[in-house]
């Protein structure tokens, strides 16, 4: 591995870390709707059916329009399918659709160059365009990987030729899950790999002026798609580029998870105005992603504050002056790999090496009621008078003033407010939730936990400076601030820099009013879904757009190790649903496992089996498995590569057949598919892995 790449970039990767401001970057034209520059973000998605099925791939193309994609992506593995494209194109535009159309093209050049004659992006994957993935570990001396880098040259040079010539973008399109034998040996499976992999073409691209380009990091884990969107930004500008990036965490899932998932990932990046064009990858038909991608862009169409990044002609650029835009970063912080703040262990149950913590407010509630315990995971028996915890359930009970009649579990924690946390006679698992001012002139206080209502304007207050930091205190941040990330952010610096280690909660609003002056009103009250054929589009109600702002909002902290709880407020929201999310976030971000986790592609022309259905037949049978990570690829393309850090994988190897895989290894070649599910069982029985469910 080549340690010299591994350089530090200190405060590169965004215009601003406390104010919202969009990175502007290059402008390219792709058909007649540029992406980039100052045009707002731009919405695509790409069809599942065959390409050689001109009608149903039309149809569907359709459907994704009137959904609301703006760019249609259709696979072409090779190159009938490629010459298809013109077909399908010519339908579309008689239909009155003038859509554009990107390729989408793994391992076949000659598919890449027919299709750029056709449609209006083609989009390579550089670790398998004239490049290879076999798993093996390679040397190179310097002058033997330049060698290497002259034969891709040769093999890449005459696309860009024909995109030049015929007016078409490229996007170039790494993936965590197939970088190259190549890339790996020499930079590692990491975010840095990626972004060389990367690098080496747009270097060619612009070595034959060729600038049309659009650029992508996905994996299908959020945390290393983040790290190594930030680090491509930060290497770009160091070498005076500002192409547009199309975002994407690959593989998502299906679902509450895939929205989650998407949200974590694409939402942190776009809080710190980076991003061009999305796209949510869903194991659902695509003109279900459409709705979720625009759901998360639409947060973002009123915030103008934007620092222009000034481009020259051809490859020049020139980076502003970025000296009093906010970007210091605390020492020992670095957005470009994973570190969780180091806060106080109180009580081992907060804090330090806890897992973060999940409070959930029940003060609305009917609390005569032991069954309203139910949504916060504990269910209650009155035939045996007990409770039954689930894999989901919550740390903390916020019940305010409110007291509840029945006898509470024993390992769930109760949060009163202060002056009624005073009159309770047994306090016993009971801790009171003070605000700054309560807090620092209270006579009495809880010798265990002690919880404070904090927000970062509060830092600046007199009152703070009187605050006795001991082992009793966690912070509750709340904001309520639009760009209420950063704001969030800043205060955990602020501590960083000051040496306070007391664990934070964090946690946030959404209501249907302001909850003070000026503050961001949230989401609005619960409207009609919008449907499509008849099919619910499920990301454009208030269930599913606070859950994307939620993963957005607490997903942007934990994805960099800050928090050490999530507390989130939607009163209009089920508790049900409320608790969930806050679990789907910390999965999301590998913070708290408490679930199955699949790493699912969409779906597109090459899968060789239906992944919806599949996908749920093996969740069916797997769901139980808390913990364990499994893959489900369509085809050779997505898998094993895309699986990235899946435990098990399933992958389609041909029609009828299945290739079942223990991390990266084979374990077992063409299986037929009505035996696949039980075979993969039995792999992960023989790994000591199974339990009943």
């Amino acid at each position: 591995m080549n340690t010299d790449t591994n350089t530090v970039l200190q405060g590169t990767y965004c215009n601003s870390l406390t104010e919202y401001s969009r990175f502007i970057t290059r402008e390219v034209p792709v058909g007649h709707i540029p992406l980039g520059g100052n045009n707002p973000l731009r919405i695509q998605s790409m069809t599942t059916t065959n390409t050689m099925d001109t009608l149903a791939t039309v149809e569907q193309s359709i459907r994704m329009v009137e959904a609301g994609c703006e760019y249609v992506r259709i696979t072409a593995p090779s190159i009938k399918e490629a010459e298809n494209l013109a077909a399908i194109k010519k339908e579309l535009r008689s239909r009155g659709y003038d859509v554009p159309l990107i390729a989408d093209i793994h391992f076949t050049p000659n598919a890449a160059e027919a299709a750029a004659r056709i449609v209006e992006k083609v989009r390579i994957n550089p670790g398998n365009y004239a490049d290879k993935k076999r798993f093996n570990q390679l040397d190179y001396t310097s002058s033997e990987y330049e060698a290497e880098l002259e034969r891709i040259f040769q093999k890449f040079a005459p696309l860009v030729k024909v995109c030049k010539e015929y007016g078409t973008a490229m996007r170039i399109g790494t993936n965590h899950g197939s970088l190259s034998d190549r890339i790996m040996s020499y930079y590692g499976d990491t975010p840095r790999g990626m972004v060389e992999s990367a690098m080496e073409f747009i270097r060619m691209c612009e070595s034959l002026n060729y600038y049309n380009l659009v650029i992508s990091m996905k994996a299908s884990n959020p945390q290393v798609m983040v790290q190594a969107y930030r680090l491509l930004v930060a290497t770009m500008q160091k070498e005076g580029m500002n192409y547009p990036l199309h975002l994407g965490v690959t593989e998502a899932g299906d679902g509450e998870d895939g929205r989650i998932k998407s949200a974590v990932g694409i939402g942190t990046l776009l809080e710190d105005g980076l991003g061009d064009t999305i796209r949510v990858s869903l194991t659902e038909d695509p003109e279900f992603e459409a709705p979720v991608a625009i759901a998360l862009a639409k947060r973002y169409e009123e915030r103008k504050v934007q620092m222009q990044f000034v481009v020259n002609e051809g490859n020049d650029a020139v980076n502003q002056d970025l000296a009093g835009s906010s970007m210091r970063l605390p020492e020992g912080f670095s957005p470009y790999e994973y570190q969780k703040r180091q806060s106080a262990e109180l009580n081992t149950f907060i804090g330090g090496h806890q897992v973060p913590r999940v409070i959930i407010d029940l003060s609305a509630e009917n609390l005569r009621d032991p069954g309203v315990l139910a949504a916060a995971g504990y269910n209650y028996s009155a035939l045996l008078d007990k409770y039954n915890m689930g894999e989901q359930s919550v740390d903390f009970v916020y019940l305010a003033d409110q007291r509840p009649s029945f006898t509470m579990p024993g390992n769930l924690k109760q949060l009163y407010d202060y002056t009624t946390w005073l009159k309770l006679d047994n306090k016993k698992n009971c801790h009171p939730l003070f605000t700054l001012s309560e807090y620092i002139e209270a006579g009495e206080k809880d010798p265990a936990l002690n919880l404070v209502r904090i927000s970062n304007s509060e830092l600046q207050n007199g009152l703070f400076n009187q605050l006795l930091i001991n082992n009793t205190l966690v912070f509750v941040l709340e904001t309520d601030k639009e760009h209420g990330m950063a704001d969030q952010r800043q205060f955990f610096f602020s501590l960083q820099e000051a040496g306070i280690a007391a664990p934070v909660v964090i946690r946030r609003k959404y209501g249907k009013q302001p909850l003070a002056s000026g503050q961001h009103p949230g989401i609005e009250a619960p409207e009609q879904s919008l449907a499509v054929n008849g099919r619910p589009l499920m990301a454009v109600n208030a269930e599913s757009d606070f859950q994307l702002y939620a993963a957005t909002d607490a997903g942007a902290l934990l994805v960099d190790g800050l928090g050490d709880g999530i507390w989130l407020d939607a009163p209009y929201i089920s508790r049900k649903t409320v608790v969930s999310t806050a679990f789907g976030i910390l999965q999301a971000t590998r913070s708290r496992i408490s679930k199955t986790e699949y790493i699912s592609c969409p779906s597109c022309g090459r899968t060789l089996f239906d992944l919806q259905e599949t996908t749920q037949m093996i969740r069916s049978r797997t769901s139980h498995l808390k913990g364990v990570k499994i893959g489900i690829m369509g085809c050779i393309v997505n898998g094993p590569g895309e699986m990235a850090d899946a435990d098990y994988g399933y992958v389609g190897t041909g029609p009828g057949k299945i290739t079942l895989y223990r991390g990266k290894e084979v374990v077992k070649k063409n299986v037929n598919t009505e035996d696949a599910l039980d075979e993969l069982i039995e792999i992960i029985r023989e790994d000591g892995n199974w339990v009943e469910g």
